[in-house]
């Protein structure tokens, strides 16, 4: 199963870490890999919910949350023909604050295809991620 895994640690409690995180509609402010969010529910986060994710370079995905702990991680896929996307999002606490790890994976019949296709964007992407919500997170107050 093709994916990757990215770690950083933030100075910042993980109370804050995951209030930037789980604000999905903020993230075209905070973060530069996204375009446009639109919730397709109203309400928190939370399993079931969709979202709208534009990015630069990548067809645009409806998001569903398949797993949430209040305060520590949430998982979402996006479906395409062929190949289904996870991506999970959690946040432990360190000694020095937080720590986030940033997770996706493809899966289905192309996505060995996707992967190849994608991977180093979603590499790049994905660090870009943890480092904005990291000083989103750093800035907070």
């Amino acid at each position: 199963m093709p994916g990757l895994q990215h770690s950083v640690v933030i100075a910042a409690p993980p109370e804050r870490v995951w209030a930037v995180l789980v604000d999905v509609e903020r993230w075209p402010s905070l973060i530069p890999t996204v375009d446009s969010v639109e919730r397709l529910d109203a309400g928190p986060l939370a399993v079931g919910a969709r979202t709208r994710l534009r990015q630069p370079r990548l067809p645009e995905a409806v998001w569903t949350v398949t797993e949430l702990t209040e305060g520590s991680s949430f998982t979402w896929e996006s479906h395409s023909p062929g190949a289904t996307v996870v991506a999970s999002h959690v946040v432990e606490p360190h000694a020095d604050g937080s720590r986030l790890r940033l997770s996706v994976t493809m899966t289905g019949p192309l996505s060995r295809i996707g992967w190849a296709m994608t991977r180093s964007l979603t590499h790049r992407y994905v660090d870009l991620e943890a480092d904005a919500i990291a000083g989103a997170a750093r800035s907070a107050d």
